[in-house]
């Protein structure tokens, strides 16, 4: 009886029998020990475990990013003075990584009994290389600056070379006629002024001149011009132009919107040493006036033409003398 019920037999005369249908399904799903009871359901597709998390990361870094832009956007026009300190701190932390490997291997020379009186020996000799620069005295600060505008200003024949190379692959002969006069002036030892840079700037924002098409050699000079390590991958050397020329921009901004007036002649000297100049050496006058023109300069760049700003550290502080100074002509 119990197996009659679960089968009906519809019989059709002068056929034969009719197949019998089943009233329920019984299948097994893979994975599970027990079966499953109707209709076979579809399967979802999941996305492996690697990819969700790649997922989430790059919107997690994404949206970090959207909020670091706004937050920096709102310092800047609420607190520009704040903002001012809060660039510096960002920029200092090339030097706070400097300092601390130099903690660290003193600290760690030191560990033997005695060594200490060795160490205090080392920093004797090596205060440049071993102390920190708040440790330098007034002689020691003006006498290392001079060493370290030495070594970047060692690096602009370079740069020059490899600009004098892009000037054939310029698609724009009026471009190229301007680029032309810009490094005849500069050979002939003469300061370039803002009017001599300010119609080149569509060209360093696409090929040959975008920082993410400069050569490997092009992106070491650079580097050594602004004191940041060349001894990396072109990718990472990029990365550090880019992030360097941004904050750079960024500061700029600030500091225009803020006002020269409003910083003590250190500070002063202090920007225009990071901007390029050998401002150890100039009156507070001339670099009070420097720093407004490249101000002025920098500002009116977009965020596409960082890498005319990078040029701008080395062709604005080649042949600057001391008594001449950058004007418009």
């Amino acid at each position: 009886m119990a197996l009659s019920r679960l089968y009906q037999r519809p019989v059709s005369l002068g056929c034969t029998p009719a197949s019998p249908e089943p009233l329920f399904s019984l299948r097994l799903q893979p994975g599970r020990r027990s079966p499953a009871w109707g209709p076979p359901r579809p399967r979802r597709l999941h996305l492996s475990p690697r990819e969700d998390v790649k997922s989430l990361v790059s919107s997690f870094v994404a949206k970090t990013k959207v909020m670091n832009e706004k937050y920096n956007r709102f310092l800047e026009r609420r607190f520009p003075r704040f903002y001012v300190m809060y660039s510096v701190f960002v920029k200092g932390k090339t030097q706070f990584r400097q300092d601390m490997v130099k903690c660290l291997f003193l600290g760690i020379i030191s560990i033997p009994p005695f060594a200490n009186y060795l160490v205090f020996l080392l920093m004797y000799f090596y205060p440049r290389q071993l102390l920190i620069h708040h440790f330098w005295t007034s002689k020691q600060q003006q006498e290392f600056l001079d060493i370290y505008h030495a070594r970047r200003k060692q690096s602009h024949p370079k740069i020059l070379s490899c600009l004098e190379k892009a000037i054939p692959l310029i698609p724009n002969p009026v471009h190229q006629w301007h680029f032309t006069q810009l490094y005849i002036k500069v050979q002939n030892g003469d300061p370039p002024c803002i009017n001599d840079l300010l119609p080149l700037r569509t060209c360093f924002s696409v090929y040959p001149l975008a920082v993410s098409h400069l050569s490997t050699a092009h992106l070491k000079a650079l580097s050594r011009a602004m004191l940041l390590t060349p001894h990396l991958p072109s990718v990472l050397l990029r990365y550090r132009l880019n992030k360097h020329s941004t904050v750079l921009h960024q500061l700029d901004k600030a500091l225009k919107r803020l006002g020269i007036g409003q910083l003590t002649a250190q500070e002063v000297k202090s920007a225009c040493y990071l901007r390029g100049l050998d401002s150890t050496h100039l009156a507070e006058d001339w670099c009070r006036f420097w720093l407004a023109q490249w101000l002025y300069f920098s500002c009116s760049l977009k965020n596409t033409e960082m890498s005319l700003l990078l040029h701008a550290v080395v062709l604005f502080s080649t042949n600057y003398p001391g008594t001449r100074h950058l004007g418009s002509c």
